[in-house]
């Protein structure tokens, strides 16, 4: 494939209420490119599958569909794409948190190399930015973990909490699982115990 020839690259967007499957065309090899570079407010996709979330939820399918860039919480391209070596400016990978409501994300961001995680955070910039070993998922809408090797999330609907670490809730309480308690001491009778 020529530099600059257009393709039709498959991608998933997630929105609050739905999760679109369909391929963009488009010169641009990456789908942060795809998204930061976008002439408009909108993406057209074509070959459309369009899943809303929930047990009650339908499939529609349409051969075009025209997505709002605005309410696109995050992107995952369905194909692996390397940089040129010559277009890669220096980063560091930070472990981190993303709460884009509902739903939550782990994984690398990258960011330049600052003094300080502060600046760094700062000079963090684009419409949409890369995480990569990402893993996203949404309690409130029963969305189980899912991993991509690369998502991009909406940078102005997100909270990035970082350097992330999980955290065990029970870690030094008595009788807690991080005091090896196996469970809390929760009441047999609990419900919510394991009854």
């Amino acid at each position: 494939m020529f530099p600059g020839e257009e393709q039709r690259l498959p991608v998933t967007l997630h929105t609050d209420a739905y999760v679109i499957r369909g391929q963009v065309a488009s010169r641009q090899r990456r789908v942060t490119d795809i998204l930061n570079n976008a002439e408009r407010d909108f993406l057209v996709l074509t070959d459309v599958v369009l899943d809303e979330y929930g047990a009650h939820g339908g499939t529609s399918r349409a051969d075009f569909a025209q997505v709002n860039l605005a309410s696109v919480l995050f992107a995952i391209a369905d194909a692996a794409v390397e940089s040129f070596p010559e277009m890669r400016t220096p980063k560091v990978q930070e472990e981190a948190l993303i709460s884009l409501p509902p739903f939550k994300i782990t994984g690398q961001i990258h960011l330049t190399p600052e003094h300080n995680l502060r600046d760094a955070l700062a000079q963090l910039t684009g419409r949409f930015v890369p995480v990569t070993e990402a893993t996203y998922w949404s309690d409130s809408l029963g969305e189980a973990r899912t991993t991509a090797p690369l998502l991009a999330f909406n940078h102005s609907l997100a909270q990035i909490l970082a350097p992330h670490r999980a955290v065990d809730p029970w870690e030094g309480i008595p009788g807690g699982r991080g005091a090896g308690g196996g469970g809390g001491g929760s009441d047999p009778r609990d419900p919510k115990g394991g009854w």
